[in-house]
């Protein structure tokens, strides 16, 4: 029932995840200074890198980093700020437990700097997205969005502090789905079992 975070940064949506009581076995970054391996560390959680720049190729990074992971033989691997596109062959190798948090109400704004894009293409309706990974970038099937409004006086701050509290939100609660055998996914499409899911698709504030 165990979860390895993946985090290239900060951390936050993995100190959301660690809050929420949910068993995060490790974090692995491809950063070694990533501040969040210091928060998982202060958790008591094993924190390590898999530096990207010691390797030479893409798939040697990859084959270190499913070393590592699957030293701790997670049920689920959790992108959370890891900022590394992945091949093809390692999302392969974690086929529908490996899940990714992305700040836009995709399929709209993937990629980066979704924050300014919003506001450039002048949105009414902005937000962040849950979905199982795919070989195509931000394109895999959607768990569950939440929505903030865009103000008119917004920045890119203030609209990313905005989403960002909903990433905390909806990410706990997508991986403990996960974990709860709640998700079913067929032709592209996931479904959560139970009369709860449908309340985390509300415009917030």
């Amino acid at each position: 029932m165990s979860v390895v975070v993946l985090i290239s940064g900060r951390g936050s949506n993995l100190r959301a995840l660690i809050e929420a009581g949910l068993p995060v076995r490790a974090a692995i970054s491809n950063e070694p200074g990533a501040p969040g391996l210091a928060h998982a560390a202060a958790a008591g959680i094993p924190a390590r890198a898999v530096a990207h720049r010691d390797f030479a190729t893409r798939e040697a990074f990859e084959a270190a980093l499913a070393r590592a992971v699957d030293e701790y033989a997670p049920r689920l691997v959790a992108l959370a700020g890891f900022m590394r596109v992945l091949t093809a062959g390692f999302v392969a190798r974690y086929a529908g437990r490996l899940m990714n948090i992305h700040p836009s109400l995709l399929p709209a704004f993937p990629g980066l700097d979704t924050h300014r894009r919003a506001l450039a293409a002048g949105v009414k309706v902005h937000g962040c997205t849950v979905h199982f990974v795919t070989a195509e970038l931000d394109r895999g099937p959607i768990i569950v969005q939440a929505a903030v409004a865009v103000r008119p006086d917004d920045t890119e701050e203030t609209l990313a502090a905005r989403v960002l509290r909903e990433e905390h939100r909806i990410y706990p609660l997508a991986v403990r789905w996960f974990l709860e055998d709640r998700l079913e996914l067929a032709d592209g499409v996931v479904r959560v079992r139970g009369g709860d899911a449908q309340a985390y698709f509300a415009c917030g504030a």
